[in-house]
């Protein structure tokens, strides 16, 4: 089952950047189709004022995903470390997370809904792991604890 896929003719109304700056840093992202079609989410992590992320988020109607095991996401990373967030309930105030590491190629990355761990605000939660029976809203987001700039481009993401 394909979450988005991304081409020339992509309407990313319901993409949303959310950075720090809800609480007084000074990150910057930035997200649109390239001129390949593909998602460009890019930008500058800031230290400033207890700073220290961006994240790219996409809420759509629920989606029933019992039938499915695992994200398969497709794209192009600059060699840096991003997490990609899932939630079960877009108003739930905490995601399931998993970190993944790009290496400047394209690349294929799979992840298993039961290793994505529970958390809020950069701390782990004491829930369990994501069940994967729906989602409401998923994410990525880059927050290495340094100033960085970065790049991800965005192919497509499934659910298999």
């Amino acid at each position: 089952m394909t979450i988005f896929q991304f081409n020339a003719d992509s309407n990313i109304d319901n993409w949303r950047i959310l950075d720090d700056v809800v609480m007084g840093g000074r990150s910057d992202g930035h997200f649109k189709i390239n001129s390949d079609g593909h998602g460009e989410y890019t930008g500058n992590v800031s230290l400033e004022n207890n700073g220290g992320f961006s994240s790219l988020r996409y809420d759509f109607e629920t989606v029933n995903s019992s039938k499915y095991s695992k994200f398969k996401l497709r794209l192009k990373g600059d060699g840096k470390i991003y997490q990609f967030r899932v939630k079960d309930n877009r108003y739930n105030r905490y995601s399931y997370i998993y970190k993944f590491e790009t290496t400047g190629d394209w690349q294929t990355v799979e992840i298993p809904f039961n290793a994505m761990y529970a958390s809020f605000r950069g701390y782990r939660l004491d829930i369990p792991n994501f069940k994967g029976d729906q989602m409401e809203e998923i994410a990525f987001l880059i927050g290495n604890k340094k100033k960085e700039s970065f790049k991800l481009l965005i192919d497509t993401i499934r659910l298999e």
